[in-house]
């Protein structure tokens, strides 16, 4: 009877411990996504990131126009107390933990991920296809008041009985939408699992929170250089604001551009040991030079409390900001026993003790000198010129082939039991425009070919300048370039804090159109879009309407301002067998923005990732009337002149003036079918993009097209028969590569 009873027990205490705790526990593999600004990654459930995803390392895209932009990597979190008894009795001198998804369920239990959202997103349609709807399970909630376009919230429980909640605040205003501000708050509620149930009762000592940040700078150029920067093996790291307690009181404006006092670290592409040219930039050398990773990765300070009683903001927080290296730091297994020894190291490498040397890490700059007003983070060199180019190897310093990571460490601070401490922080991203990357990797690529000839360059300051391959010239012209990323950074940094400081009260920008249609006609693209819910505000100018050729990740161009009357364009400079794809924005006159405090001044535009296409539209023709117009374009194709054929869309032939309902098969010369495409559209144009059904790019030969009518085919104007059922062509093409 007792053994039953127990059985008893234990089912009440389990369906108890469900209806307490499985409805708040959130699955440690739950992320939240924010793709609205230039700036997008995720949350992780588990409030901390290893961005890898089994293919590639994910997150912090930027500028997220583009493909393979990724530059996030790691983020090793720690909190560690002092004098802990634990609920199960335990006494520890120092205890410590790992915030990441290997503790969940250890030490760390994750309770809430939401994401809310001040509006609801605009509908996109191409040609019929609802395109937005991936997108739509971003969001869980929406509050039409909050100021932020976008807020994830995340909340974890530890085992120690401190909570931590993560708010994430994300903007589109187009100055304030490569940065995220992150607000963490830890509060001593008791609780040690996924039960809201007071555990533990005593204040938390000496409580210490950091974090060990590794960035790669640009997926790209670590993919494209030699693979190894993927993981951030190259990455620079420097920081700033040592003196910020001297400036803390200090308001700024957009016209004190980029400052050097804000609380901050700064991440960038370095140099490759297995790479024989200068690496800053990562410039494409087998192809035209294009710059593949400007990016300069940050993190600043914006507040941190200076006790649980005292929410003002410590200027001399936090202890601990530096570099360190990447994968050398105190682990603490699986919190047993044996971990003590390294729990203690923990607890002073946030306090700034770098682990397990002084040459693993430090607070201090990395090899700064000052020329022209600039800080040079590259080696000892005493030349400040030739050190923009002395290919110094950045984890060589303490040979960690991690790479190195951006240290930072807060605390110690006492926890009462209801108690509570925030930090407050942002991370952005920053560089050289897409376009720079071009022109200054062109401009290099053109020395590195003809090493010995000398150019005339522009510098950024607007002077000229000589370059040439052979004597570095050509290095440092380039470097110059990219080295600007340092201050667009800085400047991020004070956009943010701006931002933070005046509790988000930057100038808005008005709501994008509730939805945007894109639809492929013969004669022309027809956009057609509902109204943006800001139209009845007095600043409210309208419309403007962007396009780009060829492909998504590219430039796009405004082709249309329309004024706020009528909810429709018609794109008829499009030409045939073109992809297009389209964003629309809202726009203001700009009198919301004339402070010039927190941005340059003038009219704002709603964020364009709410209205851009990711499925190309057509200008398509009627279907032909005569299988003998049939045509194949281009015909001969030659790969040498694909640039002169479909801008951007390698490989692409059209069939022009086909039915409307047939089935194309390509075969061999020899009579292999190597692809079936069937044609529904009713239109006269269909693409291949010589391929093979096994998606296999095919080689130089003669190939037959054969047009086979699968439906009756009917002039939509006369109703006259054009084509029946089972009638056929054929087209010979050549192809040359």
């Amino acid at each position: 009877m007792m053994k039953k009873m127990k059985i008893i027990g234990l089912i009440s205490f389990i369906t108890l411990w469900m209806i307490g705790g499985a409805l708040a526990q959130v699955d440690e593999n739950d992320t939240r996504y924010f793709r609205i600004g230039s700036l997008q990654s995720y949350v992780t459930a588990y409030g901390s990131d290893r961005a890898y995803n089994n293919t590639y390392y994910e997150g912090l895209k930027w500028p997220s126009d583009y493909l393979r932009v990724d530059n996030a990597v790691i983020k090793r979190y720690f909190i560690a107390v002092e004098n802990l008894t634990d609920a199960r009795g335990i006494f520890w001198e120092k205890w410590g933990t790992g915030v990441n998804k290997s503790y969940v369920l250890n030490s760390i239990y994750p309770t809430q991920l939401k994401q809310i959202a001040k509006f609801e997103a605009p509908i996109l349609y191409v040609d019929g296809s609802n395109i937005s709807s991936p997108y739509l399970a971003d969001v869980d909630e929406y509050d039409f008041t909050q100021i932020p376009d976008r807020v994830i919230v995340n909340t974890i429980n530890t085992s120690i009985g401190l909570t931590v909640t993560l708010k994430v605040s994300v903007f589109s205003q187009q100055y304030h939408d490569n940065y995220i501000i992150k607000e963490f708050t830890y509060t001593n509620t008791g609780y040690v699992d996924y039960t809201p149930t007071v555990v533990l009762t005593d204040t938390l000592h000496g409580v210490r929170i950091g974090w060990s940040t590794r960035y790669q700078c640009g997926r790209e150029g670590g993919e494209r250089t030699d693979g190894n920067q993927t993981w951030g093996k190259f990455s620079w790291v420097t920081v700033r604001g040592e003196d910020y307690p001297d400036h803390a009181s200090e308001t700024l404006t957009e016209a004190d551009g980029p400052v050097d006092w804000i609380r901050s670290a700064i991440s960038w592409f370095g140099q490759s040991e297995n790479v024989a040219w200068d690496n800053i930039g990562a410039p494409l050398k087998p192809y035209d030079g294009r710059l593949m990773s400007p990016q300069f990765v940050g993190q600043a300070i914006l507040h941190v409390d200076k006790s649980t009683n005292d929410h003002s903001d410590d200027p001399y927080q936090p202890v601990t900001l530096g570099w360190h290296a990447g994968d050398t730091y105190p682990g603490v297994g699986d919190l047993k026993d044996s971990d003590r020894i390294n729990m203690g190291l923990l607890y002073e490498w946030l306090g700034g003790t770098p682990y397990p040397s002084a040459k693993a890490g430090a607070t201090s700059r990395i090899g700064t000198t000052v020329t022209n007003g600039r800080y040079w983070e590259l080696s000892t060199n005493s030349d400040p010129i030739k050190r923009l180019t002395d290919k110094v190897i950045p984890y060589k310093s303490h040979g960690d082939g991690g790479g190195t990571n951006q240290w930072f460490g807060y605390g110690p601070w006492d926890i009462a039991p209801g108690e509570s401490v925030t930090i407050i922080e942002m991370e952005g991203v920053n560089g050289i425009s897409r376009a720079l990357c071009f022109d200054v990797g062109r401009n290099w690529k053109k020395c590195y070919d003809n090493q010995s000839v000398a150019y005339t360059f522009t510098k950024p300051d607007g002077s000229t300048m000589t370059a040439k391959y052979s004597d570095g010239t050509a290095d440092t012209y380039k470097n110059l370039w990219v080295y600007t990323g340092m201050d667009s950074i800085k400047l991020t940094f004070s956009r943010a804090k701006r931002n933070y400081d005046s509790g988000f009260n930057i100038p808005q920008p008005p709501q994008p159109p509730a939805m945007f249609n894109v639809e492929s006609l013969g004669d022309k693209i027809r956009l057609t879009w509902a109204p943006s819910s800001s139209e009845a505000e007095s600043d409210f100018a309208g419309y403007k309407v962007y396009r780009a050729v060829g492909k998504t990740d590219t430039t796009f161009e405004c082709i249309a301002t329309l004024p706020k009357t009528g909810k429709e364009y018609n794109d008829v400079s499009a030409i045939r067998g073109y992809s297009y794809y389209y964003y629309i924005t809202a726009y203001n006159d700009g009198s919301n923005n004339t402070s010039g405090v927190f941005n340059p001044k003038g009219s704002l535009e709603s964020g364009h990732f709410y209205t851009k296409t990711n499925q190309p539209a057509y200008l398509q023709r009627p279907q032909g009337s005569s299988l003998k117009n049939i045509r194949v374009v281009p015909n001969p194709f030659n790969v040498a002149a694909e640039n002169l054929q479909y801008i951007e869309e390698d490989d692409k032939i059209m069939f022009l003036d086909i039915p409307g309902q047939c089935d194309i098969r390509i075969f061999t010369e020899r009579g292999d079918l190597i692809k079936t495409i069937h044609h529904t559209s009713g239109t006269g144009d269909e693409s291949w993009q010589s391929l093979t059904s096994s998606r296999q790019v095919v080689v130089s030969g003669i190939y037959i097209a054969y047009f086979e009518v699968t439906k009756d085919c009917y002039d939509q104007t006369t109703g006259e028969l054009l084509y029946k059922k089972g009638d056929h062509a054929t087209r010979k093409i050549i192809i040359i590569r």
